[in-house]
């Protein structure tokens, strides 16, 4: 059997967050066009999203049960194939109650991907011996930007949803297959067991809640930026999409170059500075919904949402009650519900008011962030300073 260094293994898991990146952003960049062929409103469209979390919640106790017993590795590969496959479900529903079972379907898959990849960086980050889980999520927000470029691409020559989800599809099982068998044959101690379900402790409540209020203006932007465009801003029809593709870009580019400020900075001040470039973004786009304001507003978002995550995984590390691996766990699964809960509630919001008072409300979310990051950091073991 060919032996794979670290760095074989790094670029295999990479691969599989990128795919994972690029059939998430592929639904979201078609979102407009799916909601404006079922004649959705927007209170609609927001009950639909929360098939999504149903789907994911429903995953939860299967996934660490699956990684658990059978490995990291078997379930990244199912779970990557299913996350593909269940794509172009999406593009040929053709009502209501049949785009609702297809994003649960697609949930589901997409939150035993999450699981079971992330278990697999933590075992390629253990093999490297620093922090590296920054670089997996920069790949995924590549994908972000790819998949949202890719989708103005196809909606310019008028290619349907399910066309384009059958192209992406395809990508990704081809990437899915070359990378599997360089993935971490075997988990990395207590990780393999997948999330916990123990109570947090204070320090990694308020961590979570970072992480809870950064996915949640994450998922947001991925969801509600093109509806956004084409419902408020109101460019030209080929444009819709200008917004998505202007965050996740900066999105993408904040995290490959966040390590560099995180240590000029310190971690504190990065989520501050963070916190306060999605509120100042957020409140342009509000404020000021002409385009170029607009795709400007989105732009700092994208900046002020990079770091978040990767900064609040790298924060639970310095837990003092839990090992970094546990601590990860729990930070992840509350953050991974303000990615799958904000959407929907964004969109019952704008149904009782209107788009531009729900992003005003994520604007509060993101300004809350600099608050809870205001408290220093417990002070770390010394098993931990020596990792």
């Amino acid at each position: 059997m060919a032996e794979f260094t670290p760095t074989h293994r790094r670029v295999a898991v990479s691969a599989l967050f990128f795919v994972a990146g690029l059939c998430f952003a592929s639904w979201a960049s078609r979102i407009p066009d799916i909601g404006l062929k079922l004649g959705l409103s927007e209170g609609e469209l927001g009950q639909l999203l929360l098939a999504l979390p149903v789907g994911s919640m429903l995953a939860l106790p299967v996934a660490g049960w699956m990684v658990h017993t059978y490995g990291s590795r078997v379930v990244v590969l199912a779970a990557t194939c299913m996350y593909a496959g269940f794509l172009p479900l999406l593009g040929w529903a053709s009502g209501f109650w049949s785009l609702a079972g297809s994003l649960v379907l697609f949930g589901f898959a997409g939150n035993l991907l999450n699981i079971s990849v992330n278990t697999q960086a933590i075992g390629v980050q253990a093999a490297y011996g620093k922090p590296i889980m920054g670089s997996f999520h920069g790949l995924w927000s590549l994908a972000g930007f790819l998949g949202g470029a890719l989708g103005t691409l196809l909606i310019r020559w008028q290619q349907t949803p399910l066309w384009h989800f059958l192209l992406v599809m395809g990508i990704g099982l081809v990437l899915t297959i070359l990378a599997h068998q360089r993935t971490l044959p075997q988990d990395t101690g207590a990780e393999a067991g997948g999330p916990g379900l123990r109570r947090p402790e204070p320090y990694l409540l308020r961590i979570g809640l970072i992480a809870f209020c950064g996915m949640l203006c994450e998922g947001c932007m991925f969801d509600w930026s093109g509806v956004y465009f084409q419902k408020v801003v109101r460019p030209d029809a080929t444009l819709v999409t200008a917004g998505y593709v202007a965050c996740m870009s900066t999105m993408a580019l904040g995290r490959f170059i966040s390590d560099f400020f995180t240590h000029r900075y310190g971690t504190n001040r990065m989520l501050q500075i963070s916190s306060a470039l999605i509120t100042a973004g957020l409140l342009l786009a509000v404020l000021w919904p002409a385009f170029i304001p607009s795709v400007v507003g989105f732009l700092l978002v994208g900046f002020g949402i990079a770091s978040v995550t990767p900064l609040a995984y790298s924060a639970a590390g310095r837990a003092t009650t839990v090992s970094p691996g546990v601590a990860l766990a729990m930070v992840s699964t509350i953050g991974y519900l303000g990615f799958l809960l904000g959407p929907p509630l964004i969109g019952l919001v704008a149904e009782v008011s209107s788009l531009r008072v729900s992003f005003a409300l994520v604007a509060g979310l993101g300004a809350a962030i600099g608050i809870l990051a205001a408290r220093p950091a417990p002070t770390p073991t010394p098993a931990q300073q020596a990792t």
